[in-house]
């Protein structure tokens, strides 16, 4: 037999337990923005800062308790506190979107207490004793609204992820939007589309563009024709040197690309492969292909042996196994494969630049670093010209969404 005792001691509002979580992380991420005060040298606003911390956490430590009338009204006075703090604070911040967001983690915080903290249902458990009847209702009404207020709190954190991500986006599009080269300002103003009428009139740019498009497709179907069979041979076949050839493929993943400058340059200059298409396409080959290969690998273990061994009962040759069994099961890891080497050689930057002394060769990395020298700097097109360089990025992770989130989850599955 369950005691009354127990019942009571089961039962907490949900706006008390919600707010125990939610302080908490107010607490953190104000910790995180004084230190922006900090780097700011602003001297009363620390201070209001520090203050607003020290409140949250007597609120923490001083929410409401059952049948005490006391902790009740303690945590209407420090909400009030935190309220006042960050209203405070607003007002002695710059008026900007960022010092208004900061603001509303202390104004938030403080205004959700008061209204939880003065509702009929946290009024009546910390003011009085409830009957077993009212405990049953409360207990009720948390199972209703405890999902819904979870939900709240973790769509709350997902926003400020996604405008962390979407933020530079948007003030890059506003540069490649906004007259003139200035690089700073505010959001918002008159806008022109000089920026991109100018790239897009740009002899220079559709020669980077097409370069970069040679040697990015050139590297991706090079690097598949070589990495889709040595996946598939490191998986399938036992054979002499096979277990070192793999380390050795994990070992040259941990030196940093300009180690092999100079030697790559070395022997693109003995072969006659300087400012040529040919000669970057097979350096990013070799550069990518270990990573390739272990991607590859990986999916090729999960695809069944029996599979095989049906089909070569029912006549086929290993090739014939290979090209009409195993290849079509794996076109997911091949497109993520394709899809990585083709944006490692769309981004890369240094070795085109080494390489290539000619402006008719430079790929787009290199000719957008161009625009930018110490005698001038045009941001505007430059901004303008990397969102034109990214839109084909953003076609290429659209169209192989599907085939991303299969290649990468089953790449990762053994059996």
């Amino acid at each position: 037999m369950i005691s009354e005792a127990s019942v009571r001691r089961w039962y907490t509002p949900v706006e008390v337990s919600t707010l125990r979580r939610w302080l908490v992380v107010s607490f953190v991420v104000n910790l995180l923005l004084l230190s922006v005060d900090m780097l700011r040298g602003g001297g009363s606003t620390v201070l209001i800062g520090v203050l607003g911390l020290v409140l949250i956490t007597g609120l923490l430590n001083g929410l409401p308790k059952e049948a005490s009338p006391s902790s009740r009204n303690v945590s209407l006075i420090l909400g009030g506190g935190v309220l006042l703090t960050g209203l405070v604070r607003f007002t002695l911040s710059p008026m900007t979107l960022f010092d208004g967001w900061m603001q509303a983690w202390l104004v938030a915080p403080g205004a959700l207490t008061i209204l939880w903290v003065s509702s009929r249902p946290v009024s009546a458990w910390s003011t009085r004793s409830l009957s077993i009847g009212a405990i049953e209702y409360g207990l009720a009404r948390n199972q209703r609204n405890e999902t819904r207020l979870r939900a709240f709190g973790a769509h709350v954190v997902l926003v400020h992820f996604v405008v962390l991500t979407v933020l530079p986006l948007v003030w890059i599009l506003d540069i490649a939007l906004s007259p003139g080269n200035a690089l700073g300002g505010t959001l918002g103003g008159p806008y022109t589309g000089e920026h991109f009428s100018n790239m897009l009139g740009s002899e220079a740019f559709w020669t980077w563009m097409t370069n970069s498009l040679i040697v990015s497709v050139g590297t991706t179907l090079l690097g598949l024709v070589v990495a889709v069979p040595a996946g598939y041979a490191f998986s399938r076949y036992k054979f002499t040197g096979r277990d070192v050839s793999m380390f050795s493929f994990l070992l040259v993943q941990m030196f940093p690309g300009i180690i092999i400058l100079v030697p790559y340059f070395l022997v693109m200059k003995s072969l006659g492969l300087l400012n040529s298409h040919l000669g970057l396409i097979l350096a990013y080959c070799v550069t990518a292909l270990p990573l390739c290969v272990w991607m590859l690998k990986g999916f090729f273990d999960t695809v069944p042996r029996e599979l095989e061994e049906a089909a070569l009962l029912d006549g086929c040759n290993q090739f014939q196994v290979f090209t009409k069994v195993v290849l079509p099961l794996s076109l997911p890891a091949v497109a993520v494969t394709a899809l990585f080497s083709f944006l490692a050689a769309w981004n890369e930057f240094l070795l085109a630049l080494t390489f290539n002394t000619s402006n008719d060769m430079y790929t787009l990395p290199v000719g957008l670093a161009s625009m930018i020298s110490s005698t001038g700097q045009a941001w505007g097109d430059f901004a303008a010209a990397s969102l034109l360089v990214s839109l084909p990025v953003a076609l290429l992770f659209l169209f192989f969404q599907k085939f991303l989130i299969e290649g990468l989850s089953a790449g990762g599955v053994k059996g």
